[in-house]
């Protein structure tokens, strides 16, 4: 059993700061958020497995957040520009094969529309508009990452902000 979680990033700045999408920090309250839904995360599952993330700069700090509630090591987060530049469906095997047979859950950090549309594609029941720091969980039947396709998942959970 394989199982991808998707984060998407919390709250982060606005485009209008003069600070570029991809350098666009967390705002407090995005950290916050993030903070609480890491928590709530922590109390659903006792590991997030291998960390991959977006390389823009709030993403990063999301998975950071996340790490730190999980006790895993800064260091041991992957970095994916194809989550931040082209991630869809089609490149997700892509953005998978950096990570060994090995792990059975792998928590994505990065961004809308493409997360809630990959998500959506993967799950058998479909799924809403994933929500800034919102978290869903989808598992799947299957011995290998590159075994991951449309509509061969099934959602565990959907985490929202309140």
């Amino acid at each position: 059993m394989k199982r991808l979680i998707f984060v998407r990033h919390g709250k982060a700045e606005d485009e209008s700061s003069g600070i570029s999408d991809f350098e666009r920090s967390l705002t407090l309250k995005g950290k916050i958020i993030s903070r609480v839904m890491a928590r709530r995360l922590s109390e659903k599952v006792d590991s997030i497995g291998v960390i991959l993330t977006s390389s823009a700069f709030r993403a990063l700090e999301t998975a950071m957040i996340f790490a730190g509630e999980f006790g895993i090591d800064a260091d041991k987060i992957l970095l994916s520009n194809d989550i931040y530049y082209n991630m869809s469906l089609e490149n997700l095997p892509a953005v998978l094969s950096v990570i060994s047979e090995d792990a059975d859950v792998v928590t994505l950090f990065g961004h809308n529309p493409s997360f809630t549309q990959i998500a959506n594609s993967l799950s058998r029941e479909g799924c809403d508009i994933i929500p800034k720091s919102g978290v869903i969980c989808i598992s799947f039947k299957i011995p290998t990452w590159s075994d991951v396709g449309r509509n061969n998942g099934k959602i565990e959970y959907f985490l929202k902000p309140e």
